[in-house]
C-alpha cells in the first residue's frame, strides 16, 4: 500500500505564487533587488527613501535622471498588498513618519526580514512592445533585513577551526584588542579538551556575545559573528548560538569533549539558521545595490577600513552573479547587475564626494573585475538616499568658507561644520593622519512641503531598473 501525498493550502499558494513569478520573469515583468549593507549602512533609509520617491515625489525635478520620470512615460507607482503571507510587511509608514517629523531621525535599524514589492505603470518606448499594449506593469521585489545577520553567510564556506583563526586574527589587532582582552584571558584558560561543562560553555559564550556587543557599540567593526548573538530573536539562551573561537584546536576531536559541542553548534548553526536564510532570502536575485558607509570606517581608523573591504568581498562571494538570459532568468536567477554606492555621501563637501567613490572603486576593484569577467554590469557612485545636511558658505576671517550644516546625532542644536578631505585611495597604515578621521554623523534634514531630498537617487534607479522600463 502506498501513502498518498498532498500539498496543504499554504504550500500550494507558494506554489502558486511561484508560478505567478516565474511568468513575470518570463515576460521580464518581475525584478528582485538585493539592497546589500551592514548594519549602519543605511538599508532602511534607502528603501524608504525609494519608496517615498517612486510613489509621491516622481517630477522631472526631483528625479530628472530617470528617463522613465523624465520623459514622462511613468504613469504611477505604488506598493503592492503583501504576496509573501510568512513574511512581514516592510513598515514604510512607521520609518517614513520617522524622516517626515518636525525633528526627524533614522528609522531604527531592522531586527527581522522584511519584504514590499513596488508596481511600475508604464508607457514603453520600444516599438514592438508599445504596440502590445496602453501600458506595462514591471514589478520590483525589495528584501530588508539586519545587517547583523548579512555578515553570518561567509560562515557557510568555514570550518569551525578556520572561522576560529579568523576570529582571533581579527580580536588581536590593535584596534580591538582592548576590548578583547578580557575574553581572550579567559578563553586562554580554557581547555576544549575536557569532558563538556554546559555552564563553562554557557558563561564563555555569553562573555563572547557581550565582547560583539561592546564592538558593535564602539567602533564600526562589520565582522560580528554569529549575527544571532547580537539579534538573536526566538533563539535567545539556545544552545545553538552558544559557541566561540577557541585557539587550540586537537588533531583528534574527543567524543563528548568541549571542543566538540563546539563544533556541533557551530556546524548547526550554519545548517539550521544561516543555511535557510541564505537559500530563502539570498538567491534568486536580478540586481543589487551594495551601500557601504565609508565615512564611518575612516572614523574608526585604519583597521576598520581594511576589515570592511575583506567583509564586502567575502559577502560579495555568496551571490549568484552571472549574464543573464531568458532561460536563467527562469530557471537560474543571477544577479547581471551590481551598483556599488558609497552611502551618506553628503557628509564631505560637493566636491569631495567623487574621492568616495574613487576610494570605493579601489577597494573592490578586484571584485568589479570578477564581475564584469562574468557578464555583470557593475558601477560604482556616491549617493545620499536621504539628505542630512546642506552646503553652505560662511564667512570668516573676511573670506568664505565652503561648510556643512545640519544637527549632529543625538544633539540639539544644528552647526556649521567643515569635514576634513576624504582620500580617494586606500592609505597606507603608516600615512594614516596622526589625528584620524573624523566625520559627524548628522539627523535627516527636515523635510520641506513633506518632500524628502536626496543625492544621486535617480541615477542609482536609473542604473538599477530603468532597462526594464523601456
Amino acid at each position: 500500500m502506498t501513502t498518498s501525498r498532498f500539498r496543504t493550502p499554504s504550500s500550494l499558494d507558494k506554489l502558486k505564487q511561484q508560478a505567478k513569478k516565474t511568468l513575470h520573469r518570463s515576460f521580464d515583468k518581475h525584478i528582485k533587488l538585493a539592497v546589500t549593507g551592514f548594519s549602519g549602512s543605511g538599508k532602511t533609509a534607502f528603501i524608504t527613501a525609494l519608496i517615498k520617491h517612486l510613489t509621491t515625489q516622481t517630477s522631472t525635478d526631483n528625479l530628472p535622471f530617470f528617463d522613465v520620470v523624465s520623459e514622462g512615460r511613468l504613469v504611477a507607482c505604488r506598493p503592492e498588498p503583501q504576496k509573501a503571507l510568512a513574511v512581514p510587511t516592510f513598515d514604510y509608514q512607521q520609518a517614513i513618519s520617522c524622516l517626515l517629523e518636525e525633528l526627524p531621525t533614522w528609522p531604527a535599524s531592522t531586527k527581522r526580514i522584511n519584504t514590499l514589492t513596488l508596481a511600475f505603470r508604464y508607457h514603453s518606448e520600444l516599438g514592438l512592445k508599445q504596440h502590445l499594449a496602453q501600458t506595462h506593469t514591471l514589478y520590483l521585489e525589495l528584501y530588508d533585513y539586519p545587517g547583523e545577520w548579512l555578515m553570518d553567510l561567509p560562515l557557510l564556506k568555514m570550518t569551525f577551526s578556520e572561522w576560529c583563526e579568523q576570529q582571533f586574527a581579527l580580536l588581536k589587532k590593535p584596534k580591538y584588542q582592548p576590548f578583547a582582552q578580557a575574553f581572550l584571558q579567559q578563553v586562554e584558560q580554557f581547555d576544549s579538551t575536557q569532558a563538556v561543562d554546559e555552564n563553562k560553555l554557557k558563561m564563555l559564550a555569553q562573555s563572547y556575545h557581550a565582547l560583539l556587543a561592546q564592538l558593535q557599540r564602539d567602533t564600526r567593526l562589520s565582522n560580528l559573528q554569529p549575527g544571532r548573538a547580537l539579534i538573536p530573536g526566538d533563539l535567545e539562551g539556545a544552545p545553538i548560538l552558544l559557541f566561540f573561537p577557541v585557539q587550540s584546536h586537537p588533531n583528534e576531536i574527543t567524543e563528548h569533549s568541549q571542543y566538540q559541542q563546539l563544533v556541533e553548534r557551530f556546524e548547526a548553526y550554519k545548517k539550521q539558521v544561516v543555511a535557510p536564510f541564505y537559500k530563502d532570502y539570498f538567491c534568486q536575485f536580478d540586481r543589487q545595490v551594495v551601500l557601504v558607509d565609508l565615512l564611518g570606517s575612516l572614523s574608526d581608523g585604519y583597521d576598520t577600513l581594511k576589515e570592511q573591504e575583506v567583509a564586502l568581498k567575502q559577502i560579495l562571494a555568496m551571490f549568484s552573479h552571472g549574464k543573464s538570459g531568458l532561460l536563467s532568468r527562469l530557471f537560474n536567477p543571477k544577479i547581471d547587475k551590481v551598483l556599488f554606492a558609497a552611502n551618506k555621501c553628503d557628509g564631505v563637501l560637493n566636491e569631495q564626494q567623487s574621492n568616495l567613490t574613487r576610494l570605493l572603486n579601489e577597494m573592490l576593484v578586484d571584485s568589479a573585475n570578477e564581475l564584469r569577467f562574468n557578464g555583470v554590469t557593475v558601477d560604482t557612485m556616491s549617493l545620499s538616499s536621504v539628505r542630512s545636511v546642506e552646503s553652505r558658505a560662511v564667512k570668516e576671517g573676511g573670506q568664505h568658507v565652503q561648510c556643512i550644516y545640519g544637527k549632529p546625532v543625538g544633539e540639539q542644536q544644528f552647526i556649521n561644520y567643515v569635514p576634513p578631505t576624504p582620500p580617494d585611495h586606500i592609505p597606507k597604515a603608516n600615512a594614516w593622519p596622526q589625528g584620524g578621521f573624523e566625520f559627524i554623523a548628522f539627523e535627516p534634514l527636515p523635510a520641506k512641503h513633506g518632500n524628502l531630498s536626496h543625492i544621486r537617487l535617480d541615477h542609482a534607479l536609473q542604473f538599477l531598473i530603468g532597462d526594464k522600463l523601456r
